[in-house]
């Protein structure tokens, strides 16, 4: 018995590529000032992977708005709470990290860079009252900015296809 091939995806248009590039660079960088502004450079990384998503595969359920920010919101929290309970270690972090991936498959809300959120929460302490609005506002802002391709320049695939 032998297994099917793979069907590969099509290359993206150079035009589609550089526009979600650069979409994604203005995204990061103005998610990148404000971290640095309110000193919490460490979200940069899980946003990061998350405008991979959003501006580089529009169409997957994990880069849609409802994913993108609660899966980080909920990640966050299960972060702060397994934090309250064992301290900050990595043995922590990893097991918060399972936690947050298996909240957001129940919840309907997978998004796989989220879980980056839960490790930062675990492994730098952060104070959750400016940690948690900061992240709410870098999601909120990455999907707005994800907003734009499909209504300047003609994106190939419409964002978001689902709230």
């Amino acid at each position: 018995m032998t297994t099917p091939p793979t069907a590969k995806a099509p290359r993206p248009h150079p035009l589609h590529a550089l526009r979600a590039s650069a979409f994604a660079i203005g995204a990061l960088l103005l998610l990148a000032a404000i971290g640095v502004v309110v000193h919490q450079p460490l979200l940069i990384p899980p946003i990061a992977a998350s405008a991979a998503l959003v501006h580089g595969a529009p169409g997957l359920p994990i880069s849609q708005p409802r994913n993108v920010i609660g899966g980080h919101l909920l990640s966050a929290a299960i972060g702060f709470g397994t934090l309250a309970v064992t301290g900050s270690t990595a043995w922590a972090a990893a097991i918060a990290a399972g936690l947050a991936l298996g909240a957001m498959m129940l919840c309907h809300l997978s998004h796989s860079p989220a879980v980056a959120s839960t490790v930062v929460v675990v492994l730098q302490a952060p104070d959750p009252w400016p940690f948690l609005p900061l992240l709410a506002l870098s999601t909120v802002l990455l999907v707005a900015i994800g907003l734009l391709p499909g209504r300047i320049g003609g994106h190939p695939v419409r964002y978001p296809l689902s709230w």
